[in-house]
């Protein structure tokens, strides 16, 4: 029998020739990623175990982006905790405010993460770096510092999930729709602990950007990672960037799934997601007319130069609305970069919106957004938990970047097609 690709990836990684769903491994992994939350966590329980060195300077990434430009004292002192820890081991992929950017952007955007990659971090969305053809999933801390000790984890290999879509977009859809249908089809259990492989000619259609998006939100419907092959496109994006080797895995047309799921995309239209779980999906159309408080464009899900783009394509000669707050966080520094060049910053401030400097803040209730009692934002962010953007009874609404900014203009949910 033949096996996945998420199955191939971690039997190289563990120097077998074959795994099998069920079975438990050690694997030797490729990098090891921290941020500014969950790594203080890490570094204590490394300094607990009587560890004196990390296991590979150059495959450990300490990133401070959630509370990063610090927010408070004690956010302050656990970006020191970082700095310092970096510092003392001589941690190459470490980035401070002026050249980090959300850690889940920043690593593939600097060819830190590649195909065929073991990846782990103490971050639920490291499932990111599915879209290049890599295994990577979220972790404990505990398990991050046995990384950072040995260059080794564990797991039990998932069973894998594969999900075919077919057809061509339609207008205003992207892979943050795809996704969302998907996790409002199958429930925010319903990969539990599972490989979820993405294929279909549709996802062609798809830039690298929107490829992350998907891999990204993975997590929302329990995967334990969620993947795709590499082609041409994955491959371009990748050669540009990579300064090492790399091996692209493909799964074997004999491997086994547990469940199968064909989409036709061409039924599909933008999506939204309703409080207070992302498996609440809806049309877009559904939700129409819903006032609102507040717009998040950014996150480490929609915080990428083609979001950006999209977004302001629609916002383009419009204001916001007067009533409410449209945040813009570009998710790295190039992108915020490329956002000026291209004149994209201009057409957000014209329009009414600020730009902030690239930090997860608002998408975990950390700053830069946090909504009162009773307020409602649209964000292009991962989840809408109870409480998840500040007072518990606020209320999130997940969207893609063009009804994001669609919805900021009319002040109420709104599809793109309305405004633009």
């Amino acid at each position: 029998m033949g096996m996945t690709i998420t199955e191939k990836i971690l039997a190289k990684h563990a120097g077998k020739s074959f795994v099998e769903p069920g079975e438990l491994i050690m694997v030797n992994v490729d990098m090891a990623l921290a941020n500014d939350i969950t790594g203080p966590v890490a570094i204590e329980e490394f300094r607990k175990a009587g560890a004196e060195k990390v296991f590979d300077r150059e495959k450990i990434a300490l990133i401070p982006d959630h509370f990063a430009p610090n927010k408070d004292i004690k956010s302050a002192e656990l970006c020191k905790i970082l700095r310092d820890f970096a510092k003392e081991h001589e941690i190459v992929h470490y980035y401070e405010v002026g050249r980090m950017g959300i850690e889940h952007a920043l690593l593939p955007e600097q060819g830190i993460v590649l195909p065929g990659d073991v990846v782990i971090g103490a971050d639920s969305h490291t499932c990111t770096y599915g879209a290049l053809g890599a295994f990577s999933t979220g972790v404990g801390s505990t398990d991050l510092a046995f990384a950072m000790i040995t260059g080794k984890c564990w797991f039990k290999v998932p069973e894998t999930m594969k999900f075919i879509y077919h057809g061509k977009l339609n207008p205003w859809v992207t892979g943050k729709d795809l996704i969302l249908h998907t996790i409002g089809d199958i429930g925010v259990d319903g990969a539990l602990y599972k490989a979820m492989e993405f294929t279909g000619e549709a996802l062609s259609y798809l830039t690298m950007d929107e490829r992350f998006t998907m891999t990204n939100m993975a997590i929302e419907a329990g995967g334990k990672n969620g993947i795709m092959e590499p082609d041409d496109v994955t491959l371009e994006y990748v050669k540009k960037r990579a300064k090492r080797s790399f091996d692209v895995f493909k799964s074997d047309e004999d491997a086994h799934y547990s469940e199968i799921i064909d989409y036709n995309v061409e039924k599909i239209g933008p999506k939204i997601a309703l409080p207070h779980l992302p498996e609440n999906v809806v049309d877009v159309e559904e939700a129409q007319g819903i006032a609102i408080d507040q717009v998040v464009i950014g996150s480490c899900t929609n915080g990428r130069l083609e979001d950006m783009r999209m977004a302001a394509e629609v916002i383009k000669g419009h204001k916001v609305h007067p009533y409410v707050r449209l945040i813009v966080i570009p998710a790295t520094q190039q992108v915020y970069q490329d956002m000026i060049k291209e004149g994209i910053t201009e057409i957000f401030i014209q329009a009414g919106a600020v730009v902030s400097t690239p930090t997860c803040g608002p998408c975990l209730g950390g700053y830069m957004g946090i909504l009162a009692k009773g307020e409602r934002a649209v964000a292009t962010t991962n989840r809408n938990f109870v409480g998840r953007m500040g007072h518990p009874e606020s209320e999130v609404f997940l969207s893609n970047p063009a009804v994001a900014a669609a919805s900021a203009i009319k002040g109420e949910i709104t599809h793109p097609q309305e405004v633009a």
